[in-house]
């Protein structure tokens, strides 16, 4: 299996547009961040959980030859605004799977109408099948049994996802003790860390380190990362020897 990290910025992405902060005029690459999302592929499939407003650049710079599905976390518009951009592989492939909380579809229903319309619907739109997941039951894709993970972005329900031995987890701020036990035993760990400060509806550093240690896993890379975290560089050498930032591009083989 190969995870690729498509994206790794929160929701303004590194550079912040206009913004003067030492972390946005870095020339480092790894300061640099996208939106938030992730590819996975085995064997001859390609999964990406969200799908957000970097999508077109990010497959351009992560090209396959097919997508068989979206996995959606939530649907806040750094994780779903690029569904629009799917349709050359729409084009090629016919219908796009999308799997997502009942709640998500409804918002991209309302957002996306053009897409999910039952009738008249717009000439070279995208077209999708609509997976619902629900917590507790396993989802298949393509020859595995991939496990809903439930979370807490401050009082809005969000998934995560275990594939065997990886977990990917995004814009959590809580998760049951239930849940965790769901993630006991992977090898690796995603997980947001959004910067040192507190946040009201995300992991700051200290609360992604004290989750890491908790889950136990071998290795753990942070994402959805915020300029106001630091440089890639500095912030690194501070982390325990199993802990590591993700960036744009970055490829793990499990």
């Amino acid at each position: 299996m190969t995870i690729t990290f498509l994206g790794t910025g929160t929701s303004q992405g590194i550079p912040v547009i206009g913004s003067k902060h030492p972390v946005c005029l870095s020339k480092d690459p790894r300061d640099k961040r996208l939106r938030v999302s992730v590819l996975i592929s085995w064997k001859e499939y390609n999964y990406i959980i969200d799908c957000g407003p970097d999508f077109r650049q990010q497959i351009l710079s992560n090209p396959i030859p097919k997508l068989d599905g979206i996995l959606f976390t939530h649907e806040h518009a750094d994780h779903t605004a690029g569904i629009d951009d799917i349709r050359p592989f729409f084009f090629r492939q016919g219908d796009i799977p999308i799997y997502a909380h009942e709640r998500v579809v409804d918002s991209l229903k309302r957002r996306f109408d053009y897409i999910f319309a039952d009738e008249n619907r717009y000439p070279g739109a995208p077209a999708v099948t609509i997976n619902q997941i629900v917590n507790n039951q396993p989802i298949t894709l393509g020859d595995l049994d991939v496990l809903p993970i439930e979370a807490y972005h401050n009082r809005l329900q969000v998934f995560g996802f275990r594939f065997q031995d990886f977990v990917y987890l995004t814009d959590i701020k809580r998760m049951d003790d239930n849940e965790i036990q769901k993630i006991i035993g992977t090898k690796v760990l995603v997980v947001n860390a959004l910067r040192e400060e507190a946040h009201h509806s995300h992991f700051n550093l200290e609360e992604a380190l004290a989750f890491a240690e908790t889950v136990g896993a071998e290795k753990t890379y942070f994402t959805h990362i915020s300029h106001m975290l630091g440089f890639h560089e500095e912030v690194e050498k501070k982390l325990p020897k199993n802990v590591f930032l993700a960036y744009d591009n970055l490829q793990l083989k499990i």
